[in-house]
């Protein structure tokens, strides 16, 4: 017997090789003007709302997959079916070479894509969007304990100080499992505010049974986002609602995995989710044959980043990590033209080594940009906060900072908003391969994201010298008559606050420690921030 078992795991082996992945794309979709006409039929209305105000097209896409043609294909011979996008109007599925290759035969068959490139003769018939995405309230006092580096880093306090916590955001995060979620207390806020929304595991089909077990990764992510530990740990968006999307199979890495993506993907569009989180990457599988090259880094090859693109044009924002792979570069989805893609800095905004560098294959900026994913502060399923190397918490950190920001103004697109992140990142006017357009200042992006009118009022203000070692004086707009002056230290403590009715006049700032401030100036026509500084 023992001579008999290395032929049967050989065997096992040559069998399991012997099956092939593809994608299998179709001609046409079933009652398609129906649903248009109907589209509560095929979206929530938080969908169609979020559409709506961002002028987004519903459209043949939203329709889903002919469920006859998924039937038929489920009947041939050696084929099993895994997964389906209603986006690219395809199926995922598995089975022998021969047996994938006579699906030609179907008429409704448009074309067959092998994950394995090399038994691709024809390419494929997908037709790829090109769209390059552009270039008074009761304040938040948070103290953020083990997080306040990588939340200050950007400067996330200051849009948590005016209340702009995610409050009415919903993010999807795609992962490998998020056991404790469902319990522990890094959660209790999310959960107790009845913002931890039906998850769905697309691995083993389950609703919720497989989604709140096994591998961590996916909670220490979703932690950086919505986890909440008192004076302890705070997310960068900590009332944000999120749905948890399992896509990744840990114990295997194959194709599927990306299709699983596309499908959590458009379920997430459906439910009219604003931001994606997706700290997964891929550039080889189990079986070599499937790998994707640097070449292959275009934005259009890889199946996840074709539907990630897509998810952009649907309106959603899809924060994705880089990779870390170090100088071997970013892989799939980071390439996709709807990702914004983020790196790793350390505590002190220096890059991370590990982080995966750009650009594309054909030659697009990547990552976008830089968040701390080195020494990350994250919870794990036993509530104990940690600290995590990787782009993958870059990510979350990033994908929160991008909710909280985007509440400021619900009304602004997806490609506005990235394109004002950009603008107002360290080096934008340098970018390079290792930083992309650097490490965002949500701070001085705010007043950008604001209506136009509000943007060019607040630049009316003038706070001088600024850094400054003594008092600093205050310019007020010429039609404003008085403004209530607040000082908040980076902790969201008041320091200062007094009311002043004169156009000029003068700051106490040489009663503070040096340091830096918020500057918070309210009047009965703006609220105005900026950070400041006493040296």
């Amino acid at each position: 017997m023992k001579n008999l078992l290395p032929l049967f795991l050989f065997l096992c082996t040559l069998n399991l090789i012997s099956q092939e992945d593809a994608w299998v794309f179709l001609n046409d979709k079933e009652n398609v003007s129906e649903a248009l006409a109907s589209p509560i039929t095929i979206l929530t209305q938080k969908a169609i709302d979020r559409k709506e105000m961002h002028n987004v097209a519903i459209d043949e896409r939203d329709v889903p997959v002919n469920e006859h043609y998924i039937s038929q294909i489920k009947s041939q011979d050696g084929i099993t079916v895994l997964a389906k996008s209603k986006w690219m109007n395809c199926l995922h599925v598995r089975g022998s070479q021969a047996a994938i290759e006579s699906l030609a035969d179907l008429s409704f068959v448009s074309s067959i894509d092998f994950a394995d490139n090399s038994l691709n003769t024809n390419s494929s018939t997908f037709q790829f969007i090109k769209e390059d995405p552009v270039a008074e309230q009761t304040r938040a006092e948070f103290t953020y304990g083990s997080t306040e580096n990588q939340v200050t880093m950007l400067n996330v306090q200051a849009l948590h100080q005016q209340d702009y916590t995610g409050e009415g955001m919903t993010i999807a995060v795609m992962d490998s499992g998020f056991p404790g979620v469902d319990q522990i207390g890094g959660f209790a806020r999310l959960r107790n505010a009845g913002k931890l929304l039906n998850g769905y595991d697309f691995v083993d089909r389950e609703e919720n049974e497989f989604l709140f077990r096994g591998n961590n990764h996916g909670t220490k992510v979703l932690s950086d986002i919505v986890g909440f530990i008192t004076d302890q740990f705070v997310g960068t968006a900590p009332d944000a609602a999120v749905y948890c999307f399992r896509t990744e199979d840990t114990a295997n890495e194959n194709p599927v995995e990306e299709s699983y993506w596309v499908e959590a993907a458009e379920r997430a569009d459906s439910l009219g989710v604003d931001v994606i989180n997706t700290s997964l990457g891929y550039r080889t599988f189990d079986n070599p044959a499937y790998d994707y090259t640097y070449e292959d880094m275009d934005g259009e090859t890889a199946f996840i980043s074709r539907g990630a693109t897509l998810a952009f044009e649907k309106g959603m924002l899809v924060v994705t990590s880089s990779g870390n792979s170090g100088s071997d570069r970013i892989s799939a989805p980071a390439d996709a033209r709807g990702s914004f893609t983020v790196g790793a800095v350390d505590s002190n905004g220096n890059y991370a080594s590990f982080s995966s560098i750009g650009p594309t294959s054909d030659g697009r900026v990547k990552p976008d940009v830089m968040a701390k994913g080195q020494g990350s502060a994250v919870i794990d399923e036993n509530n104990i906060i940690r600290t995590n190397n990787g782009t993958s918490f870059s990510s979350p950190i990033m994908a929160g900072a991008v909710a909280s920001f985007w509440q400021a103004n619900r009304e602004r697109t997806n490609e506005a908003v990235i394109q004002v992140i950009r603008e107002n990142s360290s080096i934008f006017n340098n970018p390079n391969p290792r930083f992309g357009y650097g490490i965002p200042d949500f701070e001085a992006a705010l007043p950008q994201i604001l209506n136009t009118t509000d943007y060019a009022f607040a630049k009316a203000y003038q706070v001088y010298p600024n850094p400054t070692s003594q008092d600093a004086t205050l310019v007020l707009p010429e039609n404003v008559e008085n403004a209530e002056i607040f000082i908040y230290d980076l902790l969201g403590k008041q320091v200062k606050n007094y009311k002043t009715t004169k156009k000029i006049s003068t700051l106490p700032t040489s009663q503070l420690k040096s340091g830096v401030y918020i500057l918070q100036i309210k009047s009965n026509k703006s609220l105005f921030t900026q950070k400041l500084i006493k040296s």
